[in-house]
Parts: structure tokens; sequence; C-alpha cells
């Protein structure tokens, strides 16, 4: 997608003219208008707005046909050149399972959702024509235009829709004077050395300055000898919340954009956010800065208006977990470069994993630690115990200060059994798989959710190899997992009513978290399990155990649909505690919920009891 040049906007203008809704615009501001749309050919069959890609823009039909799908209820509807789809163009209650997809080759003009809300502010009766938007109003009467929504909405949008310009390229022997004046000429931070048309390296403003300037570096070497080689990529197709991610766990501002071997073109951070403040990205990058404990809580203290801005901007609960949760990772590693300036060098290779919620991507602003050391086989207690025994505390201690409380299981790598050699990690799966008593399997539900954070990762990619060989199939063990995991129940009454806490400090709410999301999580590990699946996500691992046949794709797609509406649930709580100068929980009180909202949770409930009846029935119900 590129910006429209004058000849698409004259286009776009017209047809806006011509559509009953903005041909009411005096002429002068539907032409300026015109210009805030972005052009784009599209192929057939291409998916132009995903179902999970409703409230990100709006498209116009230049030319060509588009079909309105519903694909779970197989239905179909066609959409001709004038017509309006996504964002604004849908009823005031959304249809959450429908896309559109180009029936023929089309030409489409697409404008932000932040666009289209701040027209409608300057021209309240467009309104009218569009629902959704106005019912979006009424709900959030207070919520600035453009405050969070121009970045957030990025999220899921495709990388090359992002792309600027052509991609800005040299040869790997251009001098380095001859490199800055070219980013000078054309007003870039960046640009890519190419070699018989492949990728070869990437060269920034910060290199020219920290490695040239700083360093006094002669301006006549082959600008290679201070390029970034192989850098960090990002397919066009991905959207651009892959790398966003990317961007924040590895604390970089530029990278390549290829479709295959292809260079098309650089994203950068500020394609990405315009809310620096508060954006993964330069959160991430401001904890990287930090020289102290001190220094890092108080950054820590702006995850929360993080969690606010995500929910604000709607963002599915799949996505605010993943950037939560790189907020967590990037925490945890400057941690441990800092444990690292106090107690030097680890004398021995080791990795440092998250378990739980962080490890599943899946953490909000209320969320404990719950991690684990593996350390390389040559550790030896005696000559290297000290070390860990300091470094595993002064980051868990960290974390605590940071917000993360300390696990109330001592699930972490402070606690001397797990911070063992990776020898040590396969006894210990292999005692809990083989005998797999009560201990073993809520310490299973822990640490078989398992990702690295930092250092030698093949110690925990090798272990992994291990358990799910250890695993995959194994149906006793399995029928114990199930056993474990129907221990957490949705809570239903007999006549599927709901069935809120009764008694005590959380009396008439329902425990979003333990009656919830955890037997969604508990369902999504044992398919996974069965399958052999490596990944730790929930969402991720429902899918992959869907395609692997461990689970019917229907029934997958209705647990995922569960999560995503009891994850949104719980962070519009907790994001209303916040607000409110409260500590966020995971107790939701039912006068919270609309009508709707009560109607389907029953129907998420019902969906997880569904499938845990069958996953006992599969299992003979985990009696041995």
């Amino acid at each position: 997608m590129k910006s429209a040049d004058s000849t698409a906007t004259a286009s776009i203008a017209a047809a806006l003219a011509q559509h009953r809704a903005f041909g009411q615009l005096p002429s002068a501001v539907r032409h300026s208008f015109a210009a805030q749309f972005a052009y784009e050919k599209c192929a057939a069959h291409a998916v132009l707005v995903a179902r999970d890609q409703q409230t990100l823009r709006m498209g116009l039909i230049l030319g060509g046909t588009v079909e309105a799908q519903d694909p779970e209820r197989g239905l179909a509807l066609g959409l001709h050149p004038g017509e309006l789809f996504g964002f604004g163009a849908m009823p005031a209650q959304p249809v959450r399972h429908w896309q559109w997809v180009a029936h023929t080759d089309c030409e489409i003009a697409w404008l932000g959702a932040d666009a289209l809300e701040q027209l409608c502010a300057q021209h309240a009766p467009l309104l009218y024509f569009f629902p959704a938007l106005e019912a979006r109003t009424r709900a959030a009467p207070t919520r600035q235009i453009g405050e969070s929504g121009a970045s957030l909405n990025l999220l899921m949008t495709p990388i090359r829709t992002l792309l600027k310009r052509e991609p800005i390229t040299l040869a790997p022997d251009t001098t380095v004077q001859a490199t800055a004046l070219l980013m000078r000429e054309q007003r870039v931070s960046s640009v890519m050395l190419v070699e018989q048309g492949l990728l070869f390296g990437l060269v920034t403003d910060r290199d020219l300055r920290n490695r040239v300037v700083a360093q006094g570096l002669d301006g006549q070497r082959p600008v290679s000898d201070i390029a970034t080689l192989a850098p960090m990529t990002v397919d066009a197709n991905s959207p651009a919340f892959d790398a966003l991610l990317l961007m924040a766990r590895h604390n970089i501002h530029h990278m390549p954009v290829m479709d295959g071997q292809r260079i098309l073109g650089m994203i950068t951070t500020t394609d990405l956010t315009e809310q620096h403040s508060t954006s993964a990205v330069y959160l991430a990058g401001d904890i990287y800065k930090q020289t102290s404990l001190e220094g890092l809580t108080r950054i820590s203290a702006r995850v929360r208006q993080l969690q606010l801005h995500l929910a604000a901007a709607d963002a599915s609960a799949y996505s605010t977990g993943h950037i939560v949760t790189t907020i967590v990772d990037a925490l945890t590693t400057r941690l441990i470069h800092l444990a690292t300036q106090q107690l030097g060098p680890a004398p021995v290779d080791y990795v440092w994993v998250a378990a739980g919620s962080q490890a599943r991507s899946e953490q909000t602003a209320k969320s404990d630690q719950d991690n684990c050391l593996i350390l390389d086989d040559c550790f030896d207690e005696a000559r290297h115990g000290t070390y860990f025994k300091a470094f595993s505390k002064w980051v868990c201690d960290g974390l605590a200060a940071c917000g993360y409380v300390h696990c109330p299981g001592a699930m972490m790598a402070m606690t001397d059994i797990w911070r063992q050699p990776r020898h040590v990690w396969v006894d210990y799966f292999h005692k809990w798989i083989d005998q797999p008593k009560p201990k073993a399997l809520m310490l299973t539900c822990v640490f078989f959710d398992l990702r690295a954070i930092y250092g030698k990762v093949d110690l925990l990619d090798r272990l992994r190899q291990d358990i799910v060989q250890l695993t995959r199939g194994n149906s006793l063990f399995l029928a114990h997992m199930v056993g474990n995991a129907l221990k957490h129940r949705p809570p239903l009454g007999m006549f599927g009513q709901l069935s809120p806490i009764r008694g005590g400090a959380n009396a008439h709410t329902i425990d979003l978290k333990h009656t919830g999301i955890v037997p969604i999580v508990d369902l999504a590990r044992v398919y996974a399990l069965a399958a052999g699946v490596p990944h730790a996500n929930t969402h991720d691992r429902l899918e992959m155990s869907s395609q692997a046949g461990e689970v019917s794709p229907q029934s997958a797609r209705d647990l995922r649909d569960a999560l995503e509406f009891l994850g949104k649930l719980r962070i519009a709580h907790q994001a209303r505690q916040i607000t409110q100068g409260r500590d966020p929980d995971n107790f939701l009180a039912l006068d919270e919920l609309s009508n709707f909202e009560r109607s389907q949770l029953k129907d998420a409930f019902a969906v997880v009891r569904t499938l845990q009846e069958v996953l006992q029935q599969r299992y003979s119900g985990g009696q041995f």
C-alpha cells in the first residue's frame, strides 16, 4: 500500500462525492479528507480485513468486487465499487466472525480508524451513517481521538502496508562518508547493504555516531566495517505486531522487510508507534538505558499505564498479553545485565527461563513471577554454587521490586531446587512423568510452560526435545494430567446459570483467572503434550494441536474465542481498577457486565465445560 498520488486522490474524492455519507461534506473538506487515504491494488482472493482486524481500518472500493464472508456459517455477500467495509461500515453490534476478501482483482482506498474518528468528531452528523462508531463514542466519551489508537491499530496490520518508500541500498564497499552523505540526502536514518542482490548488512545513524564519530574512524573506510551483518529481518506479510515485539525484545529500532530473499524496504519504530512514552518499543528502550534497580523500578510503574492504553485502544487480549510480557522480558534481561555487572561474568553457561504466564506470553499488569535457571552440565556446586545463588536472588528480588512479586510457591530461580544443571532437570521431568503424583502434576503445570529469556538457549531446546519424547503419546501420564486439569471448573450451576463466589472477601464475583482462563490453559496444555507441540502460548497451542488432530478445528476456534473474550473482560476489569487507583485483581463482579456480556460469559464457560467433558471421556475421566 502507498500514499495516494494526485490521480488516485482525485479518484478517491470522486468516489467520496458519490457516497451517501461523505457526499454531504463540503467539497473542500472532502478533497482534504481524500488525501488521507492510502491506495492499494489487491489481487483476487487476498484477505483484505481479517476477522480480528475489524476495528483497524476502513476500505473504500474503487474498482473490482469484494466479498464479505462469515466462514463459520458459510455466508457471503458481494460488495461493489463505492461501498465501504471494515471499521465504521459495521452495525452497532460488531459481526465478530466476518472477514472481507477480494473477489476479483480490485483497487482499495484505505483509511485508518483514527482518521475516520477525527472526521466524525469534526462533523458529528456523519455518526448517523456509522452506528458502530456512534456506539463506540457513547461508550467512551472521555477517550481522546488518536490518543493511542493510531499506534495500537497497527498491531495486526501487515507490515508491507506500512512501507513508505523504496529500499535505500548500497554496496558493502561504499565508504562511510558516502554512506553518511546519502543518508542525509535521502533523509533516512538507516541504509541496507546489498551484495549480489542479497541483504548483507544494515547501517544506522547510531552506528555512524557510535562507531565512526565517537571512535574517530576514517571516513574512507568501507561501510561494512561498521555495519550490523546479517541483521534481524521481518517478513512483509507478518503483522506489524511481530515487528513491534521483535524490536522491543531486542532493543532495536530498524528492521529490513523481506519478501523471501527480496528486500522490500525498512520498518522503524516511528513507523509502528507515535506514543513514545507508553509504547512497548520505547518502554523497552528506556528499560535498557537504566543503570540501577531504582531506575528500573520507576520504569516498571508505567506498565499499568501501558495496559490502560491497550484497553482504551481495544487491543486484543492476545496482543496485550504479548506486549505486557515483552516488557517483563526486558526488565528481566536488564536485571540480568546489572547482576552480571555486580557479580562478574557467570562461571559456566546458563539460560534464564520464564515459566507460567510469562512463558506463555499471557501476562497482565497483575502477575507474580515464575522462573528457573538451567545450568550447563559442567556446573559444580562447590565451585559455582555461591555465584548462581547470589545471581538468581539479585534478579528475583529485582523483579519483586518492579512489581512482579515472589511466587507464593517459591517456584523461582532463587530457590535451590529450581536452579540446576540440565541433566538434573531431565531427571525431574522423568520422575514427574513416571510418577505423576499430585505435587508432580502441579509442578508440571508450571514447568511444562517454559521459554528462554536470556543465556544459552540451546540448554532449554535440548531439554524440551527430551520432554516431548517423554510425553507424546504417553496416555497414562496424559490421563493423570487430565484429572488434574479437571480440578478447575467454570462457574456454572446445574442449569447453566452463572455461579459466583458465595462468601468471603470476593463474594458475588467470578474468578476470571482460576475458573475461566486457567481451565482453557490446562486444556491447551494437554492437547499440546499429546501432539508433541513445543509452543507455550495457549492460543498457539490450540492452533497447532488442531492441525495435529488432537482437537477439532471448530473446538479449537471456540476455545480461542472463549480465551479472547475472558481475557478482554479481565483486562477491562483491571483497567477500571487501575483508573480508580486500586490494585488490579481477577475478581469480576457480575454487576460490571451488561446482560449481553453475561450471556457471552455463560457461552464461553459452556464451551470450556463441554470440552472438559470430552477430554474426560477420552481419558476415562482420570480414573485409575
